[in-house]
């Protein structure tokens, strides 16, 4: 996997591309007007362990008809401002959902097969919790 990060001079002056090598792209803004690169790390931390949460789920043959992942972060006061708490809560949206397969779902996520998460597990203290709701 290569990628490659390219400033877009602008009066404001920190608007990056990236590009991966295959085509894919997003764009980042250091100045406020857009994602920043910790907004999109906060993002990509939901996104990876609700892939995981989702296929766990599906597995599991769950009656599935929604997920989603609300997340809230602390950061560090002083530079380098990093994260210093990450939580995670999964909402799954479906018909008799086991409990106790969410429950399994999200700690495999969390604890095996989440690449962000675990990047950054022993820097950030990551928690979790989840909720089902009838559909």
């Amino acid at each position: 996997m290569k990628a490659t990060v390219t400033w877009q001079p602008s009066e404001e002056g920190l608007e990056f591309n990236g590009a991966m090598d295959n085509g894919r792209t997003l764009s980042l803004d250091g100045n406020g007007n857009g994602l920043s690169p910790m907004e999109s790390v906060l993002i990509s931390v939901g996104a990876c362990s609700s892939v995981d949460v989702v296929e766990i789920m599906r597995k599991s043959r769950q009656d599935m008809h929604g997920c989603y992942c609300e997340l809230s972060a602390e950061r560090a006061e002083s530079a380098p401002r990093k994260f210093t708490e990450i939580h995670a809560h999964f909402v799954v949206v479906g018909n008799d959902i086991n409990e106790k397969q969410l429950a399994r779902a999200v700690q495999l996520s969390t604890e095996k097969y989440c690449s962000v998460m675990l990047m950054l597990t022993g820097n950030v203290n990551i928690t979790t919790s989840f909720e089902v709701k009838s559909s």
